[in-house]
């Protein structure tokens, strides 16, 4: 049998069209003011639909955070008591998801293998992780949570406690934990002259600021308001940083790489948005982060 040249040319086009469709890339969101931040959707054919959803447990929604859990975005180290802004954040989410306070299961998941390539165990992270193209390679972002900047702090006895503007930093021994945003201000927004002390987490960054071993340290601004008011006391804000990127630095839930759930968790932190519950559990729990000066 032979097929005219007439027929076999609609073919294919046909096919080809099939392959083009089949490789091109999927439509992402814009980034805007909504804190969006251009995050993947995920798989669109997943029902959002309460109870429905492909959780890592069975009638369980699997919640990871680092340990400890600093205050204020937890309290008392306990993040299934629901005390804290990301704690609120994490059970307000969960309850858009259809799932009950004690069907939400919270595991311990280190800052930085929280965004690490590889097969996570929680449905979502949440632990002030800031969205970046870097770390959308290897996880998932819901849409932003939380709008945050970075702050740096330094003993009240210190000649960098009295800094005015980022120059008066840059001949100061800086500290910050390792993988954070607070440690690419450090060396590229202030590059200070000396190479800065990292570390594997906060509370080492503090005693180093408390025993003097650096000159001053760079945290999240909530953070450095409570380190200040009730861990170091006698430390103090120097000031805040401007977002010089153009974009605003946000804070998403952590999901695996092409996770189903990607698309319904953004979904809901989109309504929390929405209606006003983020707004409020921001002013209730991180009401002071808005008073520091920027250093320019």
């Amino acid at each position: 049998m032979h097929t005219s040249a007439r027929t076999v040319l609609p073919l294919v086009v046909a096919g080809a069209a099939l392959v083009m469709a089949g490789c091109a890339p999927e439509p992402s969101a814009s980034d805007g003011a909504d804190g969006t931040d251009g995050v993947g959707a995920g798989p669109s054919a997943v029902s959002c639909d309460k109870g429905s959803l492909p959780a890592k447990g069975r009638g369980k929604l699997t919640v990871g955070t680092d340990k400890p859990a600093y205050a204020p975005w937890f309290q008392d180290d306990d993040p299934a008591n629901g005390k804290g802004f990301e704690s609120a954040v994490a059970y307000a989410v969960a309850k858009s998801l259809g799932y009950g306070k004690d069907q939400v299961v919270w595991q311990t998941v280190p800052f930085n293998n929280s965004f690490s390539p590889g097969e996570k165990k929680f449905d979502f992270d949440i632990n002030q992780v800031s969205v970046s193209a870097e770390r959308k390679r290897a996880v998932d972002f819901s849409s932003g949570y939380y709008t945050v900047r970075q702050a740096v702090i330094a003993l009240k006895s210190s000649p960098y406690a009295k800094a005015k503007d980022i120059a008066g930093l840059k001949k100061a021994k800086l500290g910050a934990q390792i993988g954070t945003t607070s440690l690419d201000t450090i060396n590229d927004l202030i590059k200070p002259e000396q190479k800065p002390a990292v570390y594997q987490k906060n509370d080492y960054a503090k005693s180093a600021l408390k025993n003097g071993q650096v000159d001053a340290i760079v945290v999240d601004l909530p953070t450095a308001f409570y380190i200040t008011s009730s861990e170091v006391k006698d430390a103090a804000i120097v000031g805040q940083f401007p977002d010089v990127s153009g974009e605003a630095e946000r804070f998403g839930l952590v999901l695996d790489k092409g996770s189903p759930l990607t698309s319904c968790v953004t979904e809901a932190v989109d309504g929390l948005r929405k209606d006003g519950t983020l707004a409020a559990l921001e002013k209730r729990w991180l009401a002071d982060a808005a008073d520091a000066p920027v250093l320019k």
